[in-house]
């Protein structure tokens, strides 16, 4: 990208000079570039669903930004297309902005989506006499949204804390939506780590027994200790400083979905969404968004208990970050939740 500036009360800043102003002028500056392309891992899941409210109410027009949003089989592999160059940004977990500051990839959250995990692991309803906790999953083969995705990370996390090893149970890829209830009632898995709408559809069914819930805090403390983060909308630092003003103003419009949630009613969710992603059932839907509505951040903001508590979660699962150096300044940049 050229040397651009912008001019500002008779002077000129540099972009980098803008990035590091952002509060006084990024508010009022025109994007960079106007035409964005989002990445994410089961956009129906409600994992995710602050994203489709900033979609579906036209909070980034608002902000005068053309948003086109590119959905994938799990988060990993959206953040496979950020790397890729294929999209300009991600939703997704919290945690693999420090995976890849570790792997000496600058990728910087910009904004939280979700201060809990809001996964869900159960089993199905004809083994729940056999797998009463999470520590009888040995052997057990369990639906996952995509291998190394937040859900496969969450689930071994779990059996680690449960004094098992991580590869004790085998994980199957089985998508975010429709695909993963015909996985529990086909019998194709035993059990699921999952999120709402799917975990709700299947609970309303009777298909499944749940094991452990983080849609809560109490639920999200008992497994971790403390606040976990989760969806969070990520990029590259080099995106953020060509296109400071741009990530501002996603910021803007996703601040303003989680704002709008905070007092939404189930109802007015539920005219929100597409109509597929009820799954058929609007009342089921409504009661999934109630289930799952503690976990949504009210500030777009991961703190510092939140960075240490999924450190902990990482050293513990994964021998390469046993002993990683990653500070939390690298993984969150707070200036555009700050200036929002």
């Amino acid at each position: 990208m050229k040397r651009r500036t912008v001019l500002l009360g008779g002077g000129a800043l540099t972009l980098g000079a803008l990035a590091s102003s952002l509060p006084a002028i990024a508010q009022d500056a025109k994007p960079e570039k106007t035409d964005v392309t989002l990445g994410v891992g089961g956009k129906p899941l409600l994992y995710y669903l602050p994203l489709t409210i900033a979609e579906k109410k036209g909070f980034f027009e608002e902000q005068g930004l053309n948003v086109t949003i590119n959905d994938f089989a799990g988060g990993s592999k959206s953040l496979q297309a950020l790397i890729g160059g294929s999209v300009d940004m991600v939703t997704g977990a919290y945690e693999h902005t420090i995976r890849m500051q570790h792997k000496g990839q600058d990728i910087v959250g910009v904004c939280n989506m979700g201060r809990f995990p809001g996964i869900v692991i159960g089993v199905r309803k004809d083994i729940a006499g056999e797998v009463k906790s999470v520590a009888d999953l040995k052997g057990r083969t369990m639906g996952v949204t995509a291998p190394g995705s937040s859900t496969s990370l969450m689930l071994q996390y779990a059996l680690l804390k449960n004094g098992l090893e991580a590869t004790d149970v085998s994980l199957v890829g089985v998508g975010g939506g429709a695909g993963a209830v015909a996985a529990i009632k086909q019998k194709q898995v035993e059990g699921l780590s999952h999120l709402d709408p799917v975990i709700a559809q299947l609970q309303y069914d009777g298909d499944i027994e749940v094991l452990l819930d983080t849609r809560t805090e109490a639920g999200t403390r008992e497994l971790f200790g403390g606040p976990n983060p989760a969806a969070t909308l990520y990029t590259t630092a080099a995106f953020t400083n060509d296109n400071p003003v741009t990530t501002q103003r996603l910021v803007n419009g996703m601040l303003a979905a989680l704002k709008w949630l905070q007092t939404a009613s189930a109802d007015e969710v539920a005219d929100a969404v597409p109509e597929e992603y009820l799954l058929g059932n609007r009342d089921l839907y409504k009661q999934a968004f109630e289930n799952s509505k503690e976990m949504y951040s009210p500030d777009g903001v991961v703190s510092k208990e939140g960075y240490d508590s999924m450190m902990a979660v990482l050293k513990t699962l994964d021998p390469e970050l046993a002993n990683a150096d990653v500070p939390y300044e690298k993984t969150f940049d707070a200036r555009f939740v700050t200036a929002a």
